[in-house]
């Protein structure tokens, strides 16, 4: 999960909260909003970090609207999931989809992201028991094929930091900081996939040599 910074709100969503009776259902500019998401969010999920665009995503109250309906049309509470396998087996189900009008504590606007914490095999956790239950009981985001696709990433960002070097040789500091810098900014308005995954990994692998320590 990557710290989403909040941009300013659609001037039509200032417009439309103003009026009387007005609500989320009753919003015409679904589109542009979906446009505002997307670029503040680099076009990756809000909790797993896939890919995501206008056809394929879903617009996720971190609030929900059942509980909160106050909350409804606070641009600060509006957020641009995946679909989350929507349709499949609840167990199969991920993100907003899985999360439905579940309450939690952990907020991608929040600095406790950084909390999260990812193993080798691609397993998301936290050494905090309620944020990790966030991240598997409310979130699922530890599902099969997520945990393959943080698996995947950082495969091939090892194989391509060996490759310039060798096998035998160390990763250069200057590459590392290279990598992680193209990790962490966007590349034509868009996010790698998966970014977070990769910027943790080189993090602790060399906080030693990048100044951490």
């Amino acid at each position: 999960m990557k710290q989403i910074e909040k941009s300013k709100e659609p001037a039509s969503l200032l417009a439309h909260r103003k009026k009387i009776h007005s609500n989320y259902d009753n919003y015409p500019e679904k589109d542009e909003l979906r446009d505002y998401l997307l670029k503040e969010q680099g076009q990756i999920c809000c909790y797993c970090m896939q890919r995501i665009s206008k056809e394929n995503m879903k617009v996720e109250h971190w609030q929900p609207q059942s509980k909160y309906p106050e909350k409804q049309l606070d641009y600060q509470n509006l957020l641009a999931a995946c679909r989350g396998n929507e349709g499949e087996p609840k167990h199969l189900q991920h993100c907003d989809t899985h999360k439905s009008e579940q309450e939690m504590i952990l907020n991608p606007l929040d600095k406790l992201i950084k909390s999260i914490k990812y193993r080798k095999d691609g397993r998301i956790y936290s050494d905090d028991p309620n944020i990790d239950q966030d991240l598997n009981k409310i979130l699922n985001l530890n599902t099969q094929t997520l945990v393959n696709n943080r698996a995947a990433i950082m495969d091939d960002v090892i194989q391509n930091l060996t490759n310039l070097k060798g096998n035998k040789a160390d990763w250069a500091v200057a590459h590392v900081k290279r990598k992680i810098q193209q990790y962490e900014t966007k590349t034509a308005g868009k996010y790698h996939p998966y970014c977070q995954v990769i910027i943790y990994f080189l993090n602790k692998r060399f906080a030693q040599e990048l100044g951490y320590f």
